[in-house]
């Protein structure tokens, strides 16, 4: 694992806009939030992997509990039916009072948003990507977000608690997702944080 902190861009780390016609209410955004902006992108090479992306994330979104670490957290389907696809809306089900409803934005063939809802730890949204890059996969989970009000702001940013079961969360969840692929590790997983104090929302 190789961890990198860095000042942030109060444009250049804004989140994505959201799809026009996408539905706005009960959403939890940056502007809804407390404390800094926090731009963090986890990404890890998968070698020899016998999936290609498109079947990788089509894995993901018929089943995305089956790459939840069940020690940190859990997906649960709260509305619509099939596979994940935009406008359906899932619970983030975390040990404490970390239960996080999420909406999801959009669903591709090789990536899926989702936003935050009103009660979640955070406001912000999260990206879900798979690439191929030569012969091998590139998986990684990127997301835009403050914390959600006073309290998560302390155990996040000052406390660090939350950030660091956020940190061993998505770290599993990739780990899970290369034994998905049939692939193996191919180099360290990387972590990037850029930390925007003066972002113009909240």
């Amino acid at each position: 694992m190789r961890r990198r902190e860095i000042a942030g861009d109060a444009q250049a780390d804004r989140p994505p806009e959201l799809p026009a016609g996408f539905r706005h209410d009960d959403l939890q955004t940056p502007a809804d939030g407390v404390g800094p902006l926090f731009h963090r992108r986890y990404a890890v090479r998968v070698a020899d992997a016998e999936l290609s992306p498109e079947d990788l994330v089509a894995r993901m979104r018929e089943n995305l509990d089956a790459f939840a670490p069940s020690e940190f957290a859990s997906f649960q389907r709260t509305t619509g039916d099939g596979p994940l696809a935009a406008g359906h809306e899932y619970i983030v089900r975390m040990p404490g009072p970390w239960d996080g409803p999420v909406r999801v934005v959009e669903a591709a063939e090789t990536s899926f948003r989702l936003a935050t809802l009103a009660g979640h730890l955070e406001a912000g949204q999260i990206v879900f990507r798979a690439a191929a890059d030569d012969d091998e996969l590139e998986l990684s989970i990127e997301s835009w977000a403050c914390s959600g009000d006073r309290l998560s702001n302390l155990l996040y940013t000052h406390a660090r608690m939350a950030k660091e079961i956020q940190l061993h969360m998505w770290i599993s969840f990739l780990e899970r997702a290369i034994e998905h692929s049939g692939g193996r590790r191919s180099g360290p997983i990387e972590i990037e944080t850029r930390r925007v104090d003066d972002h113009g929302d909240g």
